[in-house]
């Protein structure tokens, strides 16, 4: 029934349902094709015939009906030199044309170059690429054989390698440097899609777009053009180390009383200075190294001061003198009447003696004496 129904099959064609086969087999029984049969091929794709293993016509888009004028190689090879109108046998394959543009790549290991400015530096890069089919005739060749669909993931791993081969060359041939790779990008890319569609030519497989995401340096690497960049910034080593010391004056702040910030800092300053010296040949001012601030001495107990001595005072009673009182003795000799405001009094500081009314310091010991009586008629 196979054969039978193979007999009224006059259309052969391929419509791709998937985005990921490259080529794909017409499948017939026992490979017979009748004459007179339609071919169809569509826009991004080529039909290839094969006979006994032999590669024979190639059909560019466009609809064709097989006939010996149509098939002249094919013809040929079978001897069909007078229109013979019985089937043939022969494989069909249809060849995709379009781009492929699903490819990704990227170096699993490092890639170590030559730079003018960090010496040698390892990068990592990834990226995007497209292929295409240029060549069915040479794809079937080198690469299908007679699988009856190849699709890309059995190409894609083989493109790969390829460009983690040649890309350490390409970056190292194009003397771009380190820091202006990531402007060079596109021209890169260029170069390694010309590179790669030469070396895949014998395959039939061109690289018409490659692209460069990302190319990266390890992280102390990164460090490095992090510092670089913070001294251009900074205009030179000396200003650089200014700059340090400043970062480092808030950290200091933010641990008051000790003394190793302060050290820190004053060592910080003098590393700056012979960097500076070191670098440039001119000898530069020392600097002197921050001492830590002494410590202020365990405040004492709180102890008061010893109290003022109170004034002695010497009265004169009966022209006798008497004392020496302080002042609650004086209030006592007032209460006696001993003490009244003209009575005579000194106490040291003063040059004479003088009556106790005319002694300011008395005054609120004498306020509740009387005077001397008026004398009397």
């Amino acid at each position: 029934m196979d054969r039978i129904r193979g007999e009224f099959i006059d259309i052969i064609e391929w419509t791709d349902d998937g985005r990921d086969t490259i080529v794909w087999r017409f499948p017939r029984y026992g490979n017979e094709i009748k004459m007179g049969a339609r071919l169809v091929v569509r826009e991004s794709q080529v039909a290839v015939f094969v006979n006994e293993g032999r590669l024979a016509d190639v059909y560019q888009p466009g609809t064709y009906t097989l006939s010996t004028q149509n098939m002249p190689v094919l013809s040929t090879l079978k001897g069909w030199k007078h229109g013979f109108e019985s089937p043939f046998k022969a494989e069909v394959y249809f060849v995709t044309t379009r781009q492929f543009t699903d490819f990704k790549w990227g170096t699993q290991n490092p890639v170590i170059l030559r730079d003018a400015e960090f010496g040698m530096v390892r990068v990592r890069a990834f990226g995007t690429f497209a292929a295409k089919v240029v060549d069915a005739a040479a794809l079937l060749r080198e690469l299908v054989g007679t699988d009856p669909q190849f699709r890309t993931e059995e190409v894609g791993e083989h493109l790969r390698q390829l460009i983690v081969s040649k890309l350490g060359s390409a970056l190292g041939s194009s003397g771009v440097p380190l820091l202006d790779l990531a402007a060079r990008q596109d021209g890169i890319g260029q170069q390694l899609a010309k590179v790669l569609t030469l070396e895949l030519a014998s395959t039939g497989i061109a690289i018409p777009r490659f692209y460069i995401e990302n190319i990266s340096v390890p992280p102390e690497v990164e460090a490095a053009i992090d510092t670089r960049s913070r001294m251009t910034i900074t205009g030179n080593l000396d200003d650089y180390a200014k700059l340090q010391a400043a970062d480092a004056m808030p950290i200091a702040a933010a641990n008051p009383g000790t003394g190793g910030d302060a050290v820190g800092l004053g060592v910080g300053m003098a590393l700056g200075q012979r960097i500076v010296q070191s670098t440039s040949g001119a000898a530069a001012p020392p600097v002197p190294v921050t001492q830590a601030p002494a410590q202020p001495a365990p405040a004492a107990a709180d102890v008061p001061p010893p109290l003022p001595s109170a004034p002695r005072w010497f009265i004169a009673v009966g022209g006798q003198q008497q004392g020496p009182y302080d002042e609650s003795a004086l209030a006592g000799q007032v209460a006696t009447g001993n003490l009244n405001r003209t009575t005579l009094v000194w106490r040291s500081g003063q040059a004479t003696w003088q009556p106790a009314d005319q002694v300011p310091e008395l005054a609120s010991l004498l306020a509740d004496v009387p005077p001397p009586l008026p004398p009397q008629g």
